[in-house]
C-alpha cells in the first residue's frame, strides 16, 4: 500500500572546507596588499628542507626587495637555512604585519619560490638601505646575497580574507621603466642629502628621522630606525621626468594637508 507521507528532502551535499579565491576575483584589494607586505617588513619566517629528510626548517631572517619586488636577504652559509637552500631551493617567506592585539587579525602573507645567490650590485645595495647595520658584516666571507623567484603567493588578510596570488601578480612589470630601475640609486642619494623635509612630509610625520631607501614605478619605501613607510604614486611612472613631477607635486600636496607651506 503506497504511503500518503511526502517522503523526506534529500539531504544536501557536505561543503567542503573554504577556498582562498584567486587575487583577481578577491572582494578586496589583495594584490595591493600583498605589495604593500612585501615592501613594509623587514624580517619575517624562511622555511626551508632539509636535504636528508625532507623536514620543514623553519628560520628567522631579515628581508628587502629589489625593485620589482623580488624577497631579498643576506644569509651566512654556515646557518642550517642556508645549507639546505643549496641544496635544494625549494624554500617560502612568511611576511606579517603585527600589531596588537591578536597576532591573526593581522595581515600576513606567504611567498613560495626559489631561493638563489645573487651577485646582482642592486640586490646589495638595496637591502642595506634597508638594513644599515648589516653593513657590518655583509662582507664578512661566509655572508652573500639571497634572492627568492616567488612562483606563488597566499595572502591572508584578516578575518574572511583570503586569496592566492600567481608571480605576475607580487612583483611589479618593469618593461618600458628602464630608466625607473638605472636612476633609482642617484634619485635616492639626492632625496635624502637635500630632501629631508618633503619625505617627512610624505610620511605624514616630522618628529622622526625619515630616509629614502627605494624608488619603483609604483612607490617609495621609507625607514625611520625600525618603522617603515610604503608611500604610492597617485599614478605609476615609467621615467625620471614623471618621478620627479610626481615626488614634488605629492610633497606640495603633504605639506599644504597638513597646513605647512607648499613648495
Amino acid at each position: 500500500m503506497a504511503s500518503d507521507e511526502t517522503p523526506p528532502p534529500l539531504s544536501e551535499p557536505r561543503r567542503g572546507p573554504a577556498q582562498p579565491l584567486p587575487a583577481s576575483e578577491a572582494p578586496f584589494d589583495a594584490i595591493g596588499l600583498a605589495r604593500h607586505l612585501l615592501r613594509t617588513v623587514r624580517s619575517g619566517a624562511l622555511a626551508t628542507l632539509d636535504p636528508d629528510d625532507g623536514t620543514p626548517f623553519a628560520s628567522l631572517v631579515t628581508m628587502a626587495t629589489d625593485v620589482d619586488g623580488t624577497p631579498l636577504m643576506l644569509l651566512s652559509r654556515l646557518s642550517g637555512h642556508t645549507r639546505n637552500l643549496l641544496k635544494d631551493p625549494r624554500a617560502s617567506l612568511l611576511f606579517s604585519a603585527g600589531g596588537k592585539g591578536d597576532p591573526l587579525a593581522h595581515p600576513r602573507l606567504t611567498v613560495t619560490g626559489l631561493v638563489r645567490r645573487t651577485e646582482e650590485a642592486r640586490a646589495r645595495e638595496r637591502f642595506l638601505m634597508r638594513h644599515p647595520k648589516a653593513k657590518l658584516y655583509a662582507d664578512f666571507p661566509d655572508f652573500a646575497f639571497f634572492a627568492l623567484e616567488p612562483t606563488a603567493g597566499h595572502l591572508n588578510g584578516g578575518f574572511a580574507k583570503a586569496a592566492t596570488l600567481t608571480k605576475a601578480e607580487l612583483l611589479l612589470d618593469l618593461s618600458g621603466c628602464e630608466a625607473i630601475v638605472a636612476g633609482e640609486a642617484g634619485a635616492v642619494s639626492h632625496m635624502n642629502a637635500d630632501h629631508a623635509d618633503a619625505l617627512a612630509a610624505y610620511a605624514g610625520d616630522a618628529t622622526a628621522n625619515w630616509r629614502l631607501t627605494g624608488i619603483d614605478p609604483e612607490g617609495m619605501d621609507l625607514l625611520a630606525g625600525d618603522r617603515t613607510a610604503r608611500i604610492p604614486y597617485p599614478s605609476p611612472v615609467r621615467d625620471m621626468g614623471s618621478l620627479r613631477k610626481v615626488l614634488v607635486e605629492m610633497a606640495a600636496s603633504a605639506r599644504a594637508g597638513a597646513g605647512g607651506p607648499a613648495a
